[in-house]
């Protein structure tokens, strides 16, 4: 069995993407890992080039700026990714430049990849996601937050990322999968809040136009990571390839897991998720058929 990862990324240095820790973590899994590096500002390039490992396939890319639709500029490159994984991979795994994958269950993974790989029913594998908000002891806990996404698929290149990379589609139809019992840890919101503000005025961009922009996104310097309605202490562990960044975080963030805002509504529809496991609305890209 051959596996391949893909990834793309650009200014990662300017807006502060653990991208490295994101690359580091799927290469144990991985013969391969794609990484499509967009023309940067900053010098992104010598830093995916800075990983000392055979296994990264470095493609150059350029940025369509003028798809501001719905992010679809991201699902273009993750595509141009995807076509570079090597035809003789069974599986690609996709990993986003703010992600990252515990080493405990990188066996899980490699187990359940196995297990279906001549499955011809199944498209890919649905993976269970941890949302980190405000530092690296806190963790998303209410509905905002989504619980599941394709992350791993079988390595057909009629497979197309879906609308802003967040999935994918085989022929614009939801790809059939298996929920496995295996976590991306995503860490898109916790940066220093000078970062965060500026990816917030630079990633908006890729969905919106200058007018939603001057109405929706502040000005300041720094994000206020103070408007949250309900977070929880995080209280297991961080992959290890994320401990450099953790010892070096430079800011304060702190959060009263008891102080939680939301609505009666929200609170109704939550006892019911947490009693039955089942989400009422919930948007699944996706069929489970195992």
């Amino acid at each position: 069995m051959k596996v391949s990862g893909f990834t793309i990324i650009r200014n990662a240095l300017k807006y502060d993407y653990p991208v490295i820790e994101a690359i580091e973590s799927i290469l144990p899994l991985c013969d391969e890992v794609v990484v499509a590096v967009g023309k940067s500002d900053d010098d992104t390039l010598e830093l995916i080039k800075s990983i000392d490992t055979d296994k990264i396939k470095i493609i150059k890319t350029i940025w369509d700026d003028s798809l501001r639709e719905g992010g679809r500029v991201l699902a273009e490159e993750t595509d141009k990714a995807f076509q570079e994984v090597a035809k003789q991979s069974d599986w690609a795994i996709y990993i986003q430049a703010d992600e990252c994958i515990h080493e405990k269950y990188i066996p899980i993974i490699r187990k359940e990849m196995e297990a279906e790989l001549n499955n011809s029913k199944l498209d890919g594998l649905l993976m269970k996601y941890t949302h980190f908000y405000g530092s690296y002891d806190y963790i998303g806990d209410s509905r905002k937050w989504y619980r599941r996404e394709i992350r791993i698929i079988k390595n057909n290149k009629e497979i197309k990322s879906y609308k802003d990379a967040q999935g994918f589609r085989l022929n614009n139809n939801k790809l059939n999968v298996k929920l496995i019992d295996a976590y991306v840890y995503h860490y898109g919101w916790v940066k220093n809040p000078e970062f965060q503000q500026a990816k917030q005025q630079s990633f908006n961009k890729m969905w919106h136009d200058d007018s939603w922009m001057d109405k929706n996104i502040s000005k300041a310097d720094s994000f206020d990571y103070s408007e949250i309605d309900s977070l929880a202490k995080f209280t297991s562990t961080h992959p290890k390839y994320l401990q450099t960044r953790i010892n070096k975080m430079n800011w304060t963030f702190s959060f009263d897991p008891t102080n939680k805002k939301p609505s009666l509504k929200i609170r109704f529809l939550k006892f019911i998720e947490d009693n039955t496991g089942y989400r009422i609305g919930e948007y699944k890209n996706y069929e489970i058929i195992k």
